[in-house]
């Protein structure tokens, strides 16, 4: 199914600019109507007279709402510039943590861009990212904060991350309709030898195959990770040595109490990721 309509959270950050081309250039390849998104920041529940509305003095909640009209000015002129057909923006009096989640719901693709300790985005709860990912339902396109961030076209050569995980599967289904699109696809097959129930007697020739029956053309990679290494960081590697410029995961996690736990693999790629990564739990 091709992506119709995507979602890209917009904000204030020194990164969103190149976070919006990305997501307006991957609209146009797809035909997609796109949404920009914007939010003040200032949670619902703040409006009910509790608490967390006092941290908020008028002139502030004006201030805050004045730089997600700002923001989504900036999106609008991006869009124009890339001549993208249909999109639209959105202002919501919200956190960016619940209104996405909501949005994201009606969307096939949401995009975000990767936390930045050296940046102050617009009152953005920390790990926001990694709560839509582990609770949206939708696969999530994240965007590196490396200046090289938004390619004229993404997916030229995507990297796969197979170990025979349910998650991983459904991120490789949720980005077929950039594989179908990609002159090559690398298929790394990791540490096949842990799970060797999980991948049959040819680890990874199944998905190769039946990728290659949605019209995608793919090579197989097995690899093996020496005893130490993080698999996250060898992912990374691997996508650098063959120069790809999308990598396509599974997202691992849990909830405990509440707070949002990635697995170790996935928490390394998004905080070391230099190409746009899309996940899918």
């Amino acid at each position: 199914m091709p992506y119709t309509t995507l979602l890209v959270h917009v904000d204030n950050s020194r990164h969103c600019a190149q976070r919006i081309r990305l997501a307006v250039r991957l609209a146009i390849a797809e035909g997609a109507h796109l949404i920009g998104s914007a939010m003040s920041g200032i949670s619902r529940y703040a409006y009910g007279g509790g608490v967390n509305a006092l941290q908020f003095a008028p002139a502030q909640m004006q201030a805050l709402r004045g730089q997600a009209s700002d923001a989504l000015h900036a999106f609008e002129r991006i869009a124009r510039e890339e001549g993208l057909a249909t999109y639209e923006t959105r202002f919501v009096d919200d956190d960016a943590q619940g209104a996405l989640l909501l949005q994201a719901r009606y969307c096939d693709l949401l995009i975000l861009g990767q936390t930045d300790a050296q940046d102050t985005p617009s009152r953005v709860i920390a790990g926001t990212a990694e709560y839509l990912m582990l609770h949206c339902g939708r696969p999530v396109l994240m965007v590196p904060h490396v200046p090289s961030a938004a390619p004229d076209s993404l997916a030229r050569h995507p990297l796969l991350a197979w170990n025979g995980s349910a998650e991983a599967l459904r991120a490789i289904t949720d980005a077929l309709p950039l594989l179908r699109r990609a002159g090559q696809v690398t298929l790394a097959v990791v540490n096949s030898h842990l799970q060797p129930a999980a991948h049959g007697e040819q680890p990874g020739a199944d998905l190769a195959l039946y990728l290659a029956r949605h019209g995608v053309n793919v090579d197989v990679l097995q690899h093996d990770t020496p005893p130490g290494q993080d698999v996250g960081q060898a992912l990374l590697a691997m996508a650098a040595q063959r120069q790809c410029d999308l990598l396509v995961m599974g997202c691992y996690g849990h909830m405990r109490l509440r707070e949002t736990l990635l697995g170790g693999v996935t928490r390394t790629v998004l905080q070391e990721m230099t190409l746009p990564v899309l996940v899918s739990h």
